[in-house]
């Protein structure tokens, strides 16, 4: 059995391979890229029909079911609130506290933590919520 050896240049290169890891990478970063904002603390958001992305943010307070208050993953009390904010304040230039509600929480722990964020200088607020299956 006798090979051929060739010393000229392939004519045609083949695409497949490369659009298919290019796909497969796309595929990754758009799958990956939903899960950056989330917290280690799960909640049931409520929903709405004219949800929008929301800014990325270091000030993320998130309202448990039970009436857990936790800033990050660290579960804090109300009284705690503002002095845990000013903090990450500090750290960061954000001036935008997202809250993170389970859909059952009453809205007097929401007020609560409006006012515990207002008295550490925080002036803006976003509900986040989950956008509605049709």
């Amino acid at each position: 059995m006798k090979f051929q050896i060739s010393r000229e240049p392939l004519s045609i290169f083949s695409f497949s391979s490369l659009t298919d890891i290019v796909l497969l990478l796309v595929i990754f970063f758009l799958l990956t890229s939903q899960f950056v904002i989330q917290t280690g603390v799960k909640v049931k958001l409520p929903g709405s029909k004219t949800n929008e992305q929301a800014v990325p943010s270091r000030l993320i307070v998130t309202l448990t079911a039970g009436g857990g208050v936790y800033v990050g993953n660290e579960e804090v009390g109300l009284d705690e609130l503002p002095a845990k904010i000013s903090i990450l304040r500090g750290a960061g230039a954000d001036d935008n506290l997202i809250i993170r509600a389970d859909r059952i929480v009453a809205v007097e722990l929401v007020i609560k933590v409006i006012d515990a964020a207002r008295a550490s200088g925080i002036d803006k607020f976003t509900i986040e919520t989950e956008k509605e299956k049709l």
